[in-house]
């Protein structure tokens, strides 16, 4: 049920974790394992395809760097991005709502 639940918000709770600061695509994952609780192990098969296609759409931008002699890319959300993560989070409320409204409490 949650890789069904998955689908379709990933992009969302990427541009989310890249929002404070620029993360390397570990700590991305990373960050969304800690923040879902650990409900969230997300396997890098998915999680490099989806920030790749986020780069192309101008949502984020990396740029790679040397950090204890190994290269990596860190990731940061550019302001495109930004506008599109509080758009995620409005229908996403909206979504939650609605759903809340039928599934409610007994």
């Amino acid at each position: 049920m949650m890789s069904e639940a998955l689908r379709g918000h990933l992009d969302a709770l990427i541009l989310a974790v890249l929002e404070k600061e620029p993360l390397h695509g570990y700590a991305v994952m990373e960050a969304l394992q800690v923040r879902s609780g650990g409900a969230l192990d997300l396997p890098t098969g998915s999680l490099y395809p989806a920030l790749r296609r986020l780069e192309r759409a101008g949502l984020v931008e990396s740029e790679w760097s040397t950090v204890g002699g190994r290269r990596r890319r860190t990731y940061q959300l550019t302001g495109t991005g930004s506008r599109m993560l509080a758009k995620e989070r409005t229908e996403w409320r909206d979504f939650s709502t609605m759903v809340g409204g039928i599934l409610g409490t007994a």
